[in-house]
Order: C-alpha cells, then structure tokens, then sequence
C-alpha cells in the first residue's frame, strides 16, 4: 500500500479498516442466506471494498453519490439504517423500496445517496444534473457517480461525459474496472489500452489508480474533487478485480485460476490488515480478531430483526397513489386583459410567465437558447433570462432528460425540449425506467417536463413526422398532455410546469402557426387529466385530440348542414385519461368514433376502444370504429402524406357508423 497524503492517527485507521472490513462481513453473510434462499439474489462487492469506501471516506456528507451494484461499502460508510438497507434486500416492508424493488435499486436522498437501475450507465447524466444545481447555486458539492468497465460502452456513459465537460460540472465519474462485463472480458469490450485514455477526447481530467488500495482512493477522489469544484470534471479508472460472480448463479468458471491467485494477493482488506501490522497500529491478529467481532455486533442484531420484519402487504390504493404527488394548484389572478395568440405563441407565453414568476425554472434542449429553437418557441428567452437557465445542450436527449432529474431532486424545475417528438426514441430510457418509475420505487416527485414538437401535415417525412405520444401511455408515472386549442395550450403548458410529477407535453407542428384565439394575458392553472366537450351533439361520439379535434370540427360542421349534429370530446390528456367524460358522451350519443393522428396499431385509441367496450357496452348502438392514419412510416410527399393520414378515411368512417 502506498502511505496516505495526510498523516492518519492509529485511531483513524482502525476506524478505516472497520469501514472495509463492514461490507464484507455483511456479504459472507449474504451469501449464506442467498444458499438458504431467504434472498434471490446477490452482486457481490467483494475485493472492491476499497473503491466504495474510499470514495465516501474522501467526499463530504454534502457531496452526492450515485453507485452501482457493486458499492455496498458506500452505503456502509456513509452511514444508512443497516436495518432498513437488510429488509431492503430481503423484499420486506421496512426496505427503501418497501419490496417495490430488489438489491440496490434505491437511493436514501437523505444520505445524498442516489440509486441505480439495471440500464447500465441510465444513473451518469443524473450526476450531471445534480452538479449543475451545485454551480447554480454556489453550493460547492460534487457528484460522483460510479459505473463498471460494461457500462463504458453505453450512449449514456458517452453523453454523461460530454455534457460534464462542455458545462464544466463539478462531477467525478468512477470506472470500477474489474475485468468483466458480466463474462465478456475488456479486451473484448474496448480497444483503447486503458478506459482512462477516453477522457483525454472529452476534455476530462484523468486518472488511472490501483483500485484496491484505499490510499491511493482517497488521494486521488480528493485531488478529483478540488478539480472538479474548478470546472474540471475528472474520469477515474479504478483497477479492481472481482472475486466472485456478476451476480451469484452465473459463477466465474470463464475466469483464469491465475487471475484469482494474482488478485487474491491484493485483497484490499487484507492489504491494510498488513498495514496496520506493520505501522503497529495493532497488536497482531488477535486485535484484528477483535474487531471483527465488533464489526459482527454491529450489524448482526439488525439483520436477524429484518429477517424477522413484516413482508409487505396489498393495497391497491396505496400501491397506485405512488405514482404521483398530489398538490395544490397556484393560485391565479384573472387578467386584466386579453389579446389574440397564435398557438405557438400561447406556449410561449405560457412558458414566460412561468419563469418570471420562479427562478427554479430551468429549460434545455438543442438550438433554444440564441437561436430561439427551431420554431422559435424560446426566441427572445435567453436575452431575458440568461444563459444559466435556457440552455443549449449538445446533441443527447437522453443526457439531458438524465441532467433534468438531476436538477429536479435538487429542487428545480426543468423543462427539457426535445427538437422534434420523433427524436425522444432517443430518450426512452430515461422516460421509460428512470423518470416514470421514480416516485414509485423510492425517489421524491420529479417537477420535470418534456416538450415534444410532434405531427404531419407539414410534409417532413417519416423521421420529423410521428405522433409517439401513444409510445408513454403503458408506462404508468407520467402525465401526458397534447392540446388542440390555443387556450388549451396557454394554460395546460403551464400547469404541467407547476405539476410536481413528470409530464410530457406534445405539441402539433401544424397547429403552431395556423390557429388562433384571443385569450387572457395570464395563465389559468388547472388540474391535469380532465376531457372536455368541445361541441355538443346527439347523433354521434367523436372522441379526439389535438389535431384531430380539427378534422372533426371540420366535418362536423358538414354534416350539421343536414342536421346531423356530431358531439366531440378532445381527452386533451391520454394519461391520467378522463374516462368519466367519455362515458357521458356515449351514454348520450349512443355511437362512437375514435380520432387519431397515430398509426391505427397500438395507437391510444386502441386503448380506449377497449374501456369504452368494457365499460358502456350496454349504451352502444354500433361498434366502436377507428380511424387512424394508416401502418405505415409518414411519406414525405403532401399528395402521399394526404392519403396517410387520417382524415383521408374521416367522412367515409362517420358514414358507416351513422348508417349502422
């Protein structure tokens, strides 16, 4: 072992080798309830404990952490209830997750802990965000986020990196390179001599250390964060070795006996037993024994009580009120006066107002600072409320929906614009398992949301074109709003940005610049998931959304020439879905008509055709129809693109459903 920087006091280094000797004597433990199958599963830390606990034993109790399988040690030293983190493990009721989630798939905000999912490297750019808030708010904390030699082949690791060093971010990224990526060896993971040659092509600080010497750790994490607190995030490769499986059933035959024997001599705990021989911090074994024996009484009462602890119980109601915070909506002032706003100003203006009145809103995205987004929607932002808070990302939706959750557990609000909806496939790991999940396993509410400019009609193809909004419907977590009407617009944007939960807000092109209505000049906060009827009618259902809302005006407007007269409900929002108002209408109507601009397969009508059929079977006169623009990829051309989309098929639909 090389000697610490700073002189340590036997006293001190006692307290260290407890630290790394605490996880593991946990694991030899877990392993004996995993062979009792009183636990499912288990990934073991063991002859790594010196990454672990020589990064939190360098960091400050301020500074986040953000690890991995692998960590156990962090969580030790810094501290968490050894009770809760047992029932944790063992699926019990007391855990972080409460049995919602397995192993370490949790944080404790309190210890500044934040934690992983099984999408390796899905955690980085959450590190970004939260170095972002320590520079915006001169707190003077670093993140250190941790990831495996695997995870450096992720997109998320890449964007992480990039984003840190273009923001110049307080962040310290932790490669725990052990050799494996579950089987596969690093020589058949990356051709570059060492995973710290990477940061050079960032413009990162770099560091290549012996991780299994927790001197060298806690040197080099101290030197890290003095950098990094100076705009200088640094990249760590930590060279480790693990002595046991990825994760206990898959074993390690496809490792060499050589390469245990080699790191078996490098055992970081055996290293500073030797250590403290040498420094007669000890007397000998037998104090070594001694202190094992403390470390055991330390933990071994909490875990017999959590084996003992109550397995959680069933309750719908509580199981489904973890999806979302409830809240107050703002109070509002009715506006003095009025003026006529085009769709996208309405957004706009929407947008303004809320930022004037909360600092915390912080908006990114590609283009949207100067240059005011590609449809302007932010022109002029930048001027009036500065570079800190309408920021230009580089290209990375799914590094910034990671930074936006970062910034959103430390209190913000960000807004993250996705430049066209067809580019958040891009981003669907952070929505998907990152943000819609969040609340529900363990993490405070996340006041986050996404804008998405989506919709044809403009002739830009198949990849500037779609309608995904349906894409996030079976992922319960989010809200999901799409506006048809420059009112709607005004005052739902703004809503979603007060709403404490994750919301996602889809946005027509079209209807940009081609809709009008004079509105009030301040916004109306209303709750998010409420359909409305936006004309009444007796013959039939229509029941739309945003552009959809249009095309059945439109024809609805023909057949009241003849005095048919057609009810339509624009949802506004697919989730929460208003089913209450939908079940009125066609009670009243008796037929119904579903309007979308997605393709008919697996599009949110589908869904709904399916409550409508289970819930007002009895009021039906006819069957539920569809019409939907057509399977295929949206053309490019507007005679092709006309056909495509659904209002083609729009009038010869509500024919056959009225003839019924």
């Amino acid at each position: 072992m090389i000697e610490p920087q700073k002189e340590i006091t036997a006293q001190q280094a006692r307290s260290l080798y407890k630290d790394l000797l605490l996880p593991r004597r946990i694991e030899e433990r877990m392993l004996k309830l995993l062979r009792q199958n009183k636990i499912s599963k288990w990934f073991s830390g063991m002859g790594q404990e010196a990454i672990s606990v020589g990064v939190s034993s360098a960091l400050h109790e301020e500074d986040y952490l953000l690890p991995m399988h692998r960590n156990l040690g962090l969580f030790t030293t810094r501290g968490v209830d050894l009770y809760r983190l047992f029932c944790q493990w063992l699926g019990k009721a007391d855990g972080y997750t409460g049995g919602r989630d397995r192993s370490f798939h949790f944080g404790v905000p309190e210890k500044r802990i934040v934690g992983m999912i099984s999408h390796l490297a899905a955690t980085m750019p959450i590190a970004d965000g939260l170095a972002l808030s320590s520079n915006l708010r001169d707190n003077n904390f670093v993140a250190c986020s941790f990831c495996g030699d695997g995870a450096t082949s992720e997109g998320e690791f890449h964007e992480a990196l990039n984003l840190a060093a273009v923001w110049e971010l307080p962040v310290i990224f932790m490669i725990e390179n052990n050799g494996y990526g579950l089987s596969t060896p690093t020589n058949e993971q990356y051709a570059c001599d060492n995973l710290v040659d990477r940061a050079q092509g960032y413009g990162l600080e770099g560091m290549k250390i012996d991780g299994n010497d927790i001197f060298t750790v806690m040197d080099a994490v101290t030197t890290a964060k003095e950098n990094a607190l100076e705009g200088k995030p640094t990249l760590i490769e930590a060279k480790t070795f693990r002595m046991r499986g990825h994760e206990e059933a898959s074993g390690t035959f496809y490792v060499p006996d050589e390469k245990f024997e080699k790191w078996a001599e490098k055992d970081p705990i055996d290293r500073m037993a030797r250590w403290l021989k040498e420094k007669q911090f000890v007397s000998g074994d037998n104090e070594l024994s001694t202190i094992q024996d403390e470390v055991d009484e330390r933990f071994l009462p909490k875990l017999d009580r959590a084996l003992e602890a109550n397995e959680p119980v069933f309750d719908l109601q509580t199981e489904t009120n973890r999806l979302f915070t409830s809240f107050d909506l703002p109070d509002s002032s009715p506006a003095e006066q009025s003026s006529e706003k085009r769709f996208v100003d309405a957004i706009q203006f929407s947008l303004q107002q809320a930022f004037e009145e909360d600092d915390d809103f912080i908006m990114m995205g590609q283009d949207i600072a100067e240059y005011g987004g590609v449809f302007k929607v932010t022109e002029g932002f930048i001027d009036q409320f500065g570079k800190d808070r309408i920021r230009n990302t580089p290209i990375i939706e799914a590094g910034a929906l990671g930074c936006g959750i970062g910034l959103a557990l430390e209190g913000f609000k960000p807004v993250v614009e996705m430049q066209f909806a067809d580019f958040i496939s891009c981003g669907f790991n952070q929505i998907i398992n990152n943000i819609s999940k969040a609340q529900y396993r363990w993490m405070p509410p996340l006041n986050l949301t996404i804008r998405a400019p989506h919709g044809a009609g403009v002739g830009a193809g198949p990849f500037h074109s779609q309608s995904p909004e349906g894409w996030f419907m079976q992922h319960p977590g989010l809200k999901i709003v799409v506006p048809s009407t420059v009112k709607d617009a005004q005052n739902l944007v703004y809503s979603a940005l007060y709403d404490p939960n994750p919301v996602l807000i889809f946005e027509h092109k079209k209807l940009y610049r081609s809709i009008r209505e004079v509105t009030p000049d301040s916004c109306t906060p209303e709750k998010i998931g409420r359909a409305k009827t936006y004309r009444q009618g007796s013959d039939a259902s229509i029941i739309t959304y945003g552009m959809g809302v249009h095309w059945a005006q439109e024809v609805a407007d023909e057949y009241a020439k003849n005095g048919i007269e057609i009810e339509i409900i624009d949802l506004r929002c697919l989730a929460p879905l208003d089913l209450d108002t939908v079940k009125q209408s066609v009670a009243k109507t008796n037929k119904v008509l579903l309007l979308q601009e997605p393709s008919t397969t697996l599009g949110p009508m589908s869904e709904l055709s399916s409550l409508i059929t289970e819930k007002c079977f009895e009021h039906l006169d006819a069957p539920v129809l569809r019409c939907s623009s057509l399977d295929i990829p949206v053309p490019f051309s507007p005679k092709l693109e006309k056909h495509y989309l659904a209002d083609a098929r729009l009038k010869e639909t509500l024919q056959r459903l009225l003839l019924y």
